[in-house]
């Protein structure tokens, strides 16, 4: 008897958005069609991670996001000198519209790169993930009547600590939806509540997601949520349990078909694992050196346009 492969899954998710969902426009006039409500489930013992193989996933890329959600930076320039080029539209598209200046998306990366001043005016995304992660605003009452701001709240400490102390609890959560600062975010958070539950010794994990792009997003999100799970587990001392990823509303763009055709057409392959190769004094103390992949040798890359 054989277990259906980890991704057969999401292949048959992104099949039922494609042949079943709503059609209709959305935000960026695209198009897409969408389901509401879907859960993904995946075992993560002994390193296991749902890497997808029927098109090959950058999680170099992936994982230095992650580090940089970490670190509390909301600036695209640490990102854009490691090569990262996930982020670099929104900062380009504020720009032109803001200064008339229709400069190419290249040349705009070259010079967030190259002048930090730059960088500092036009590549901050707002209080995106990493400022609510690490330093979520809290505001305190005066006795001028006035208010002023209070320490931030770094939710990820938080959840380490509530995990060593606490594993019982049904509160470790990190939540990224911070209502009163959406309007000063490049884009709100789609990957927006994670939540960890400790049982038998092992870390479960669930990621909550507002807003999915299933083709370009989802296979990010999994290994990042997946990531985040094995290092808090290491951080704790316990096993990888379970990651649980549910989506709201789960899409694929229209100007996506050929993608879609052509992973669908595609067999998963292997099952890669994951070896943190040493264990650093915090969860914040990573580095991309850190982490190498086993196993994984997946299908060619597959490319589309992102919808900004």
């Amino acid at each position: 008897m054989t277990t259906e492969h980890y991704e057969q899954q999401y292949l048959d998710l992104m099949r039922r958005i494609w042949t079943q969902g709503d059609e209709r426009v959305d935000r960026t006039g695209i198009g897409t069609r969408a389901i509401f409500g879907a859960t993904l489930r995946f075992d993560l013992a002994g390193g296991a991670m749902p890497l997808i193989t029927t098109k090959r996933v950058y999680w170099k890329t992936a994982t230095r996001e992650l580090l940089w959600f970490l670190s509390g930076e909301t600036n695209i320039r640490p990102l854009v000198l490691q090569g990262v080029k996930i982020w670099n539209e929104w900062p380009h598209a504020r720009y032109v519209k803001e200064t008339d200046d229709d400069i190419a998306l290249d040349a705009f990366v070259r010079r967030i790169a190259d002048d930090a001043e730059f960088a500092a005016r036009w590549g901050d995304l707002g209080p995106v993930y990493g400022k609510q992660w690490v330093d979520w605003p809290t505001y305190r009452y005066r006795q001028d009547g006035l208010y002023e701001q209070g320490p931030g709240i770094n939710q990820v400490a938080d959840v380490v600590e509530s995990l060593r102390t606490d594993p019982g609890s049904r509160r470790h959560i990190i939540e990224g939806w911070n209502v009163a600062e959406l309007d000063r975010m490049a884009l709100p958070p789609c990957h927006k509540t994670y939540q960890f539950q400790v049982a038998d010794g092992r870390l479960n994990g669930l990621l909550y997601q507002r807003s999915c792009d299933v083709a370009l997003g989802l296979p990010f999100n999994l290994w990042s949520a997946a990531l985040l799970v094995q290092m808090l587990a290491q951080q704790t001392g316990l096993e990888a349990g379970e990651l649980v990823w549910m989506g709201g509303d789960t899409h694929l763009y229209l100007n996506h078909a050929d993608l879609i055709a052509e992973q669908l057409a595609r067999e998963p392959a292997g099952r890669p694992t994951l070896e943190i190769t040493r264990r650093p004094p915090s969860v914040f103390d990573y580095a991309i050196e850190d982490f190498t992949v086993h196993g994984y040798t997946p299908h060619g890359p597959l490319k589309a346009p992102v919808a900004v």
